[in-house]
């Protein structure tokens, strides 16, 4: 392998981001409208499955990856509010990193649940309905997710959560695009 070469003031610009610049979008998902899901998602490196490729909020922090993708999902002080059920065709791994969260998940209809603290991980497998709500924490309590594979495909939410999200005025396409839609 050749050894690379870059400089200090390159890798500064290209590939480091600093928490205090990292900004994201409160409309990535189908779930950010109904109760108890609101988040602000920050892709910081890679683009993950998002559902509004139309906000540049949403563009990657640190560019492309290949083979993953990290991302931030903050919530607020006292918000209980997380991703709501959902499945993807990849693992994730969840690692808070601010804050107590509790990721669930679905046992054929019974849910399940895992309580994790900061630096706690847990690796999802491949078509489990999961999902993770925030516990508790101070301001700007952060989960990490990374989501494996080089096409992780669309976000499978589960139906309860797609009837919901259309009274918040809210579905996805058939491309897995997020619709507003006229009430």
């Amino acid at each position: 392998m050749n050894q690379q070469r870059i400089s200090e003031s390159e890798m500064e610009s290209k590939y480091v981001i600093r928490a205090d610049e990292c900004r994201g979008s409160d409309l990535a998902y189908l779930d950010q409208r109904i109760p108890n899901h609101e988040r602000e998602i920050v892709n910081v490196i890679g683009m993950n499955v998002v559902e509004n490729l139309t906000d540049p909020l949403l563009e990657p922090k640190i560019g492309s990856a290949h083979g993953f993708s990290l991302v931030y999902n903050r919530a607020k002080e006292g918000s209980q509010s997380g991703a709501a059920l959902h499945a993807h065709q990849t693992e994730e791994v969840f690692i808070p990193l601010v804050g107590s969260w509790e990721v669930i998940w679905l046992e054929g209809d019974n849910e399940r649940s895992v309580r994790l603290e900061p630096l706690d991980v847990i690796n999802v497998p491949v078509g489990i309905y999961r999902g993770f709500r925030l516990v508790s924490g101070g301001p700007d309590s952060i989960m990490l997710a990374i989501v494996g594979g080089p096409d992780a495909g669309n976000v499978s939410w589960h139906p309860n959560v797609i009837e919901r999200a259309r009274e918040t005025g809210l579905e996805v396409d058939e491309e897995g695009n997020l619709v507003k839609l006229k009430l």
